[in-house]
């Protein structure tokens, strides 16, 4: 049987985390982005910006 968690609980219950169902916004994937390179070059509002992968893993996005 499921546990029913009310406002006036005293444990703090754990925010949860939304599914991609849940999301309005659209996702891009980023290797569909890269397309197998470690950088890309993103033109915005007359401005160039360079977006790479790092060796980590992670995002960096410079102008």
């Amino acid at each position: 049987m499921a546990e029913t968690v009310t406002p006036n609980d005293t444990d703090t219950a754990r925010p949860s985390q939304p599914s991609l169902a849940d999301r309005s916004q659209r996702i891009v994937e980023s290797r569909d982005l890269f397309r197998g390179d470690s950088e890309i070059l993103i033109s915005h509002d007359g401005a160039i910006y360079r977006m790479r992968i790092t060796r980590q893993g992670k995002l960096i996005l410079n102008k």
